[in-house]
């Protein structure tokens, strides 16, 4: 299968400055996966390298098999810019029937399709109101529904869900997911860690042009060294087994029927659950602690600290 993304050495030079450099990336069809880094880390001007925007320096990218600035390949790529300009002037239906008309779409399917990707981004009650007269979260909203418009097999969303409250993050969130059942690859930038990590199924972390860290969040994130446990009744033969394992032990309550146990390492996991069972315990929740994204993103950052302080978005 042909990857939906790939990157070989892709460089961007300003100057004196590097703000992209020699990015070496590939990401599969049909994958969710995001990009992350502070703010200079060189996310947008990937993206818009990608999006045929800005010329690379050197190196080389493809899009759906295409080299990057292929034109026919564009139709087939959708995009939402962090700062998007409407016509304020236009109701949502009419902004929509350009931005189908725009990218060449039959007139009969922009018609079609007008009201089914308003009804997925929830503006469907707001068909006839100028987009003016939208608040900066259903500009968020009618900006993504441009760029399905077209059934994009690749869409490039750059900070989606940064003017929504947690109702529309949810909304775009499951939208997304629904894309990804499609076979349509998203890559998106945010800001906001939390939806990263519930959305994608892969990550690449930025830091002054280069990519410090890529993979799953479970591969990114570190055992955080407790366990959560919730048994029906705790006994003392396992209490004292678990005592063994465990560095130190937080009881919740007596009887015991939860607690935590601090371990040394990831690899004792499976001993802790083993001195449970053979003592006759039965288990109801056993839950491993993991960093959040965001824990691992600053930790992966610290760990990649670098003198310079120059920086381009």
């Amino acid at each position: 299968m042909v990857n939906a993304i790939e990157m070989d050495a892709l460089t961007k030079q300003y100057g004196a400055l590097r703000a992209v450099d020699g990015l070496n990336l590939m990401v599969p069809q049909g994958t969710v996966f995001g990009l992350l880094g502070p703010n200079g880390a060189g996310k947008t001007t990937t993206m818009s390298m990608l999006l045929g925007n800005v010329r690379p320096t050197s190196g080389r990218a493809t899009l759906l098999g295409k080299p990057i600035g292929n034109v026919p390949i564009r139709s087939r790529i959708g995009y939402l810019p962090e700062k998007f300009l409407f016509h304020a002037f236009l109701t949502a239906t009419e902004f929509l029937r350009l931005q189908g008309r725009l990218s060449g779409m039959p007139r009969s399917a922009v018609e079609a399709r007008i009201p089914v990707v308003l009804e997925r981004v929830g503006l469907l009650d707001r068909a006839s109101t100028k987009v003016g007269d939208f608040s900066r979260g259903m500009h968020q909203r009618i900006g993504l529904a441009q760029a399905i418009l077209h059934e994009p097999a690749l869409l490039i969303l750059d900070e989606p869900t940064s003017a929504l409250d947690p109702a529309g993050r949810r909304d775009i969130r499951q939208l997304i997911d629904s894309l990804r059942e499609q076979g349509t690859t998203v890559l998106l930038n945010s800001h906001i860690l939390s939806e990263i990590e519930a959305t994608c199924d892969r990550v690449a972390i930025l830091k002054q042009g280069k990519i410090v860290a890529e993979g799953a969040t479970h591969e990114l994130t570190l055992f955080a060294s407790t366990v959560e446990v919730e048994v029906d009744t705790m006994n003392d033969a396992a209490l004292q087994a678990v005592r063994k394992i465990a560095q130190k032990l937080r009881l919740e309550r007596v009887p015991i029927t939860h607690f935590t146990a601090t371990l040394q390492s990831e690899s004792d996991i499976p001993a802790l659950s083993a001195a449970l069972v053979d003592n006759g315990v039965q288990l109801r929740a056993f839950t491993p602690k993991r960093e959040t994204l965001e824990e691992a993103y600053l930790r992966i950052l610290r760990l990649n600290l670098d003198s310079s302080d120059q920086r381009i978005n």
